[in-house]
C-alpha cells in the first residue's frame, strides 16, 4: 500500500461528467443530481483506510440523502485487485447498508477526469456543481498494527470536516477553515494506465 494524499483539485471546478454502471446494472450519471449539491466520493472494498470509515459513509449518506446526491465510484484495477470486483462491490455495499449508488469506473477515466488519488477521496459540488470542498472525511485514520492489519484504537470516523462542508452548502454559505487532504491507498492503475498526477 502506498499511502497517498488528495490532489486537491481547484475549488470552483465544474463536476466532471459521468455515466456509470452502479451495483445492479443500472447507469448513474451526474445529470440525475441536477440542481443539488453532489458528493462523489472515491472508494473501494479492499482498502483499510475505506473500511475504516465504512460506516460513517453510511451514516452521512443516510442524513443527507434527502438533500445531496450521493454517489461513491469504484476505480481501482480489478484483474490485480479482484476484492475490488463488481461482484464484490454489490455484496459490500449490501454488508455495510450503503444506500448511495455504488458505481463501476472501469476504464479509470472518471476518477482521472476528477484527479482522484486516494482511496478515499471526496469531492463536494454546489447546487450548481462547482466544487466547494475537497479532502478528509475527518481527522481521524485507522491505527496500523501490522503489515494489513488495522483497527480504530485512536478513534473511530466522524466525518467532522465533510459534515460540516455540507452543512455549509445546505444553509447557502461558504465552506470555511482549512481543508485538508484525504489520506488513503493509492488508487490502483491499470498498468500503463496511470495519470500524469499519479
Amino acid at each position: 500500500m502506498a499511502l497517498t494524499p488528495s490532489t486537491m483539485l481547484e475549488l470552483g471546478t465544474t463536476a466532471p461528467d459521468f455515466a456509470l454502471p452502479d451495483t445492479d446494472g443500472h447507469t448513474v450519471s451526474r445529470g440525475d443530481f441536477a440542481g443539488r449539491p453532489l458528493l462523489v466520493m472515491f472508494i473501494c472494498n479492499h482498502c483499510p483506510y475505506v473500511k475504516h470509515v465504512a460506516m460513517e459513509l453510511k451514516q452521512l449518506g443516510d442524513d443527507y440523502a434527502d438533500r445531496v446526491g450521493v454517489v461513491a465510484i469504484q476505480s481501482n484495477d480489478v484483474a490485480n485487485y479482484p476484492d475490488d470486483s463488481p461482484e464484490k462491490m454489490k455484496a459490500e455495499k449490501a454488508a455495510r447498508g450503503w444506500a448511495f449508488p455504488y458505481l463501476y469506473d472501469a476504464t479509470q477515466e472518471v476518477a482521472k477526469a476528477y484527479t482522484a488519488a486516494c482511496t478515499p477521496d471526496f469531492f463536494l459540488f454546489d447546487a450548481e456543481h462547482k466544487l466547494v470542498y475537497r479532502g478528509q472525511l475527518d481527522s481521524t485514520r485507522p491505527h496500523r498494527i501490522s503489515s494489513g492489519n488495522y483497527d480504530d484504537r485512536d478513534g473511530a470516523a466522524n466525518g467532522e470536516d465533510l459534515r460540516r462542508a455540507l452543512d455549509a452548502v445546505l444553509a447557502g454559505g461558504a465552506v470555511g477553515g482549512e481543508q485538508v487532504p484525504s489520506m488513503g491507498c493509492n488508487i490502483k492503475w491499470k498498468p500503463g494506465n496511470e495519470p500524469a498526477y499519479a
